[in-house]
């Protein structure tokens, strides 16, 4: 399985692509929301929800979830081997901390204040709970995309995963 290799570098680059995406809200960009009139805050996290699904962005999120998946089942039958440990774990990793999380976490509290409107009393009641909830769960696929990354990267350099 010359591909391998490959694709377990492409899924590191893709989850170090991501978790520089997710470091950016956690670190400052969800704090600078919150310091925004609730109104105004709401009005540039609706608006951001809306510009972050680009061609570019899902390429690498959904691309990496995708390549996760194809590396599991590729080195299962390969389990014996630390690399290939490695590697089914940076994958499962991946799509449960950081695909599930989006999907399950992330993606519904997105809807819901897509919902409000931003001068609202449902909106000025939903920010607080949005802010710290969604800042939650983004705390948590920013450490499993880093996470991920690691994990690929020990992969490659053991070296079980090039075969």
């Amino acid at each position: 399985m010359r591909w391998l290799p490959v694709l377990t570098f492409a899924a590191a680059i893709g989850s170090g692509l991501v978790a520089g995406v997710f470091f950016g809200f956690s670190s400052f960009v969800m704090k600078a929301l919150g310091r925004l009139p609730t109104g105004k805050g709401v009005e540039a996290m609706q608006s951001i929800n809306i510009a972050a699904v680009t061609p570019a962005f899902m390429l690498v999120f959904m691309g990496t979830a995708l390549a996760a998946l194809a590396l599991g089942v590729a080195v299962i039958p390969r389990l014996n081997e630390t690399g290939a440990r490695l590697v089914l774990a940076g994958g499962l990793i991946y799509l449960i901390g950081v695909f599930g999380v989006t999907v399950w976490g992330n993606v519904p509290m997105n809807d819901a204040l897509a919902k409000l409107s931003p001068g609202s009393q449902e909106a000025a009641t939903y920010w607080p709970r949005y802010l710290s909830g969604w800042s939650l769960w983004n705390h948590a696929r920013t450490a499993a995309s880093l996470l991920s990354l690691v994990l690929y990267i020990l992969a490659l350099r053991i070296g079980n995963a090039n075969s």
